[in-house]
């Protein structure tokens, strides 16, 4: 299943490129699913990132590719140790230059054992990422003010 999401903020392409850390990872994480951030360590090929669920169900990603370049930053996160019911998550994320904002993309493919879960399972995952979008909005708007207060 795929899943795509873009979200326009108001914020430089720099600003942004630079907040995609630990703070803001906490900043999306939804309020009604517990997640305890075990370990974070980038968003370059090579880093990893690792979750603990309720129930002790763990989350492992591993950045299996990044790329940066005239037209924005790109890299992929790929579950090596995934919560039941996933058994495939491949997150390409995207921070793209446009003049005077940024586009985010998530554009998410999953895969459970049976495609009837697939399917049960893609408005719970589209609605976790569809939440982030007012997030990124608020939070790049905050950030910009604190950039134009410096100036």
């Amino acid at each position: 299943m795929n899943i795509k999401i873009e979200t326009a903020v108001n914020a430089d392409f720099q600003t942004v490129y630079e907040a995609f850390d630990e703070q803001l990872f906490k900043a999306l994480n939804p309020p009604l699913l517990p997640v305890k951030l075990l370990r974070f360590d980038g968003c370059k090929k090579g880093d990893e990132v690792h979750l603990q669920f309720p129930f002790g169900m763990k989350w492992v990603s591993l950045i299996t590719d990044s790329q940066l370049d005239t037209s924005g930053f790109v890299f992929v996160d790929e579950g090596q140790v995934l919560p039941f019911p996933l058994k495939k998550w491949k997150h390409q994320h995207k921070i793209l230059r446009k003049k005077k904002m940024t586009i985010i993309v998530d554009d998410i493919q999953y895969q459970t054992p049976h495609i009837l879960l697939d399917w049960l399972l893609y408005p719970v995952l589209y609605t976790q990422f569809l939440y982030r979008k007012p997030i990124y909005q608020r939070y790049f708007d905050k950030k910009n003010i604190l950039i134009e207060d410096i100036k």
